[in-house]
């Protein structure tokens, strides 16, 4: 496994340049799969207050093997409700037990970015992996046989670090991105975010988070304030001098200019004390490679999107899961062999992007434009519909769908070249590059959860019950075998460490089986 005593100077195999939610994700995916792991952050302290407040289901179950998703849901409101404002009508939408018998995370979950990066830190921290903070990388320089990054820091004004990966996970200004030399497109957005923490005193006190839809956008209320009750988001015009640092908190907003959007959306309260705010730039951009040799981009340096569906923090800890096991299992064995498993990155993960910033592109259409479809669709038909919503919301499966697609459970590695289909076939299972639902087994004792026996770092081999054991060289300690007593057959699923089908096959397939292995870095040893 990874070292953790090293010198500060040593070479380690990935070095990963920031310590939001997607690096420290990143770093450990990748440290508990074998590599030594390094990360830095140029802002001398953790960044306050959090932008992102949600979790999906899906980011949930690949946080699993990590151990800390337990310590995440005990920091979070795993049954949130959210009340909508449509003109006079309020209807209330529960997000909580949706309709999501695949997964064992059936809800969307409120929890505070600040509150996720705390976790994720005391997890590499107990690892042995220290953030080092207000260490700043410079340059990057590609030696051939290794990297070597050039590092500032208060302690050293240049310090050389050898690596064979450097992960960019710096956000929209990635200083790796622009050493790789990877084009950035897309545009801006006409509209900024506002964010604010705000006491209302007795004004008022409703329960869970509140929507309010006006002519103008929409404005969101979350009791996940950091220095007030109340977390406040709302979209408007970009104002001229807020900056074009996207996505980072600019000036504040004077509390009359809050108090008017508050007021225009609709919500009868008075701001007693505003604590904190800040307005928001947003920018639409995607990278046009996510990989360029052994310099990687994830989360927010590799692409940008809107607030709309809570993309940003959970689209990068999933980027960051696809991308630390595969330098993990590479660390050490470079080679012409390794290609397309570090090319599978881009290839699987930029699919993805894409689609993402469809959605939320059309979805922040819909909640901020102020064109004359969005707007009347706002101020008349959602209140006219009102009557009619409760019955769509109780439509269970309904909701669930959308949460599926939100949350990425839908997104699948189909033609990726980690997707293997043996011969024959095994039918009546998930394809290769899709996700694994999870479901109840049996491995010869009481049924258990399918999802809770994988979550650990790895590949795990699923053998149907009657299928022949696998190859005696797959011995490799990363690579679990459990048999399905319940399941009949002779057949067997290859599952990626993140969660996805790999290789499946409806016999025992010893050369096949150990060439897919091979493929993704997993060494068969005799």
């Amino acid at each position: 496994m990874a070292h953790t005593d090293r010198d500060m100077t040593a070479a380690v195999d990935v070095l990963v340049v920031g310590a939001g939610t997607t690096g420290l994700t990143l770093a450990l995916q990748a440290h508990d799969h074998g590599a030594r792991v390094r990360v830095v952050e140029r802002r001398p302290e953790p960044f306050r207050p959090s932008r992102a407040l949600i979790l999906h289901p899906r980011t949930l179950e690949v946080l699993r093997p990590l151990g800390v998703t337990e310590a995440l849901l005990d920091l979070a409101d795993t049954a949130p409700t959210a009340r909508l404002h449509l003109g006079s009508h309020v209807v209330e939408a529960g997000l909580g037990d949706l309709a999501l018998p695949d997964t064992a995370f059936p809800h969307l979950s409120l929890v505070r970015q600040a509150d996720v990066e705390s976790v994720l830190t005391r997890a590499l921290a107990d690892r042995g992996v220290p953030v080092e903070r207000g260490s700043e990388l410079v340059a990057v320089r590609d030696e051939g046989h290794t990297l070597r990054a050039v590092l500032r820091s208060a302690h050293s004004p240049e310090e050389v670090v050898p690596c064979a990966f450097v992960a960019g996970c710096d956000g929209p200004a990635s200083t790796v991105r622009e050493c790789a030399g990877i084009g950035w497109h897309g545009r801006p957005y006409a509209e900024e975010v506002v964010l604010a923490d705000v006491d209302f005193g007795g004004t008022y006190d409703p329960s869970g988070a509140q929507v309010f839809a006006g002519r103008e956008g929409l404005l969101f209320l979350f009791p996940l304030g950091e220095q007030a009750p109340w977390r406040l988001l709302a979209t408007r015009a970009s104002r001229e001098g807020a900056g074009r640092d996207f996505g980072q908190p600019g000036p504040p907003v004077p509390q009359a200019e809050l108090q008017h959007l508050m007021d225009n959306a609709g919500l009868e309260a008075l701001i007693e004390r505003l604590a904190w705010s800040a307005r928001v730039p947003l920018q639409c951009r995607l990278a046009r490679r996510f990989r360029r040799g052994r310099l990687f981009l994830a989360g927010d340096a590799a692409h940008n999107y809107s607030p709309a569906t809570g993309q940003g923090m959970n689209a990068g800890i999933q980027d960051a899961v696809n991308l630390g096991w595969k330098l993990g299992l590479t660390a050490g064995r470079l080679g012409p062999g390794t290609e397309v498993l570090l090319d599978s990155y881009d290839g699987e993960r930029r699919p993805a992007a894409r689609e993402r910033m469809l959605l939320t592109h059309t979805a922040f259409w819909a909640e901020t434009s102020t064109g004359r479809i969005p707007s009347w669709a706002r101020a008349v038909a959602a209140p006219l519909a009102a009557p009619v919503i409760p019955a769509v919301l109780g439509r269970r499966r309904l909701l669930a769908e959308a949460i599926r697609v939100i949350s990425q459970l839908r997104v699948n590695y189909r033609r990726s070249p980690l997707s293997v289909d043996g011969t024959p076939r095994l039918r009546g299972a998930p394809r290769p590059g899709d996700r694994l639902p999870d479901a109840t087994v049996s491995v010869g004792g009481p049924p258990q959860r399918l999802h809770a026996l994988l979550a650990r770092p790895g590949v795990h081999l699923l053998l149907q019950r009657d299928a022949d054991p696998p190859p005696e060289v797959v011995t490799d300690p990363r690579v679990t075998v459990l048999r399905l007593t319940n399941s009949p057959g002779r057949g067997l699923l290859a599952v990626r460490p993140d969660g996805h089908v790999g290789f499946r096959c409806g016999a025992a397939d010893p050369a096949a089986l150990t060439d897919w292995l091979s493929l993704v870095g997993v060494v068969a040893t005799a």
